[in-house]
């Protein structure tokens, strides 16, 4: 099924579109495939289509905005800063994991095939539209105890750190917890118990802060068989991280700990 802005007459607020702005210069009429899923409604997802108007410069997150308020009120996604600082909206777009407040429309286009398709991240269970089950994903995160440990007698003062110690981990400090790189991992869509990159990404960040002391507390938990030997280095983590950060380079870097328990 496809809906376009000229079926959109009904009030946004009752699940139907609503009255539709007007249609800005230089807009294009983009495709927009998503898969859509109910589960009170239907069996098994499926893709429906929407036609709407964007701009070059627009966000992908716009147009599944301009879709829910003027076409569709019942597609569900998340959302929220759209800055690309809380990861709340991180989906496949045309076969990808990437965030959809950092997308442009321009570089979804092709030549003569103005469309793209969004479909929700795999690995995690679905529960409506585009919108997944994040508790395993928290469960592997929280497992790692991504937070800093320390022994003996509080400290009288602040803790120091030079800026070299601090460069150490600072890569790994820029995870938003997005779950893009752990749903672009093969090995994460096969083994549910894997704890998948981005908590391995979060124990990188204390297990190479020279202030904490949970480090090898840390090594023996993603030390386990399904730690971070479940790795295969297909980069694709790296690739899906929508902050930059060296994902496949924090994983070998925590292998290496293991292997010469040394950090």
């Amino acid at each position: 099924m496809t809906l376009t802005v000229d079926e959109a007459t009904g009030p946004a607020d009752s699940g139907g579109p609503g009255e539709l702005p007007p249609i800005p210069d230089g807009a294009i009429m983009l495709t927009v495939k998503i898969q859509r899923f109910n589960p009170e409604l239907d069996d098994a997802p499926h893709m429906e289509s929407y036609r709407v108007p964007a701009l070059p410069g627009d966000r992908l997150l716009n147009t599944l905005h301009y879709i829910k308020w003027y076409i569709d009120g019942t597609l569900t996604f998340r959302r929220s800063c759209a800055h690309g600082v809380c990861g709340s909206d991180a989906m496949r777009i045309n076969g990808r994991n990437r965030l959809g407040c950092k997308v442009l429309v321009k570089d979804l286009i092709g030549d003569k095939k103005n469309e793209v398709t969004v479909e929700p991240i795999k690995g995690l269970p679905l529960l409506k539209d585009l919108v997944v089950d994040m508790e395993p994903f928290f469960d592997a995160y929280r497992a790692v105890k991504p937070f800093l440990i320390t022994e003996g007698n509080l400290p009288t003062r602040e803790y120091i750190q030079s800026p070299t110690d601090r460069a150490r981990f600072d890569d790994t400090t820029k995870c938003i917890l997005c779950a893009a790189c752990t749903t672009s991992c093969p090995v994460y869509w096969s083994e549910d118990a894997y704890v998948g990159p981005a908590a391995i990404v979060n124990a990188h960040r204390f297990i190479f802060d020279s202030r904490d002391d949970g480090g090898q507390e840390r090594l023996e938990i993603l030390s386990d068989a399904e730690g971070v030997w479940r790795c295969r280095t297909t980069f694709n983590c790296t690739e899906a991280c929508p902050r930059g950060i060296q994902v496949t380079k924090a994983i070998q870097e925590v292998k290496r700990a293991l292997m010469f328990r040394r950090i």
